[in-house]
Order: C-alpha cells, then structure tokens, then sequence
C-alpha cells in the first residue's frame, strides 16, 4: 500500500490567514484547476471573537480566469457550502468543501455577517489527482 499524498496533492493559496473585524467578503484567489482532476477547499478558523458572527462560504466556477463567475450547483459540490461555512462559537475548527464540476477556474468566497470583532480565517485549495507526478515541492 502506497502512503504517500505529498506528492500527488498541490497546495495553492486562496485567502491568506486575515483578521476581519467588520462585514467584508473575504475573496479568494481564483483557482486554475488545468492538470488536476479534483479539488477540495480546507478552510480553517481561528479566534471568532463576535458572539453573532456568522461566515457564509460561497464557491463560483467560470471557464475564464477573469470573468463569468457564478454560483457552484449544489450536484457539483462534494458536502456542501452550508456545512464549510462557519460561527462565532465554531474557534479553531476546519472546514472542506470539494469541487467535482467542469469548469476550470473556481473560487471561493467567506463573507461574514454580524461581525463587529477581530475573526482569524484562511483557506487553502487542495489540487489533486494530477495528469503528471509527482507534485513540485515546494508547489509553485
């Protein structure tokens, strides 16, 4: 049995770690899935300080890297954006949303509501299933 998944995952950053202390959507770097043939988001939580804070996850995909974005349906969702998403008594926990869609590019939105206090959130997109491997390390 192979145990290995460093090298036929790739990592590529979506929002860097940011403390938000008001409403603003955090949106994410949009996401070329070219040379993979899935994809799963790892959203991670730290410190929700706001004792109402809510945090609603949204995925967009387009087959352009610019432009054309629109909401994910739910069929091309592995879980769903009700689960990813987050509250304020939800510290330190990690959520995943995966993709199975065929569009190219996709991206993902963390748009808190109720928000008043400094919150810790990022997220990462996890290539996977690569036409060639291994996966560079460190992934470019």
């Amino acid at each position: 049995m192979n145990k290995d998944l460093a090298t036929t995952v790739h990592p590529k950053r979506c929002i860097s770690p940011i403390s938000v202390s008001d409403n603003t959507a955090q949106v994410g770097q949009v996401i070329d899935r070219l040379g993979y043939d899935s994809l799963t988001y790892l959203i991670a939580a730290g410190s929700l300080a706001d004792a109402d804070a809510l945090f609603t996850v949204l995925l967009e995909e387009s087959d352009l890297s610019g432009s054309g974005f629109t909401a994910v349906a739910d069929e091309h969702l592995i879980g769903t954006e009700a689960l990813a998403s987050f509250q304020f008594d939800d510290d330190n926990e990690p959520r995943k949303l995966g993709y199975i869609g065929n569009k190219q590019y996709s991206r993902l939105t963390i748009t808190p509501s109720g928000n008043a206090s400094a919150a810790v959130v990022s997220a990462i997109a996890l290539l996977g299933h690569p036409r060639e491997m291994p996966t560079a390390n460190p992934p470019a």
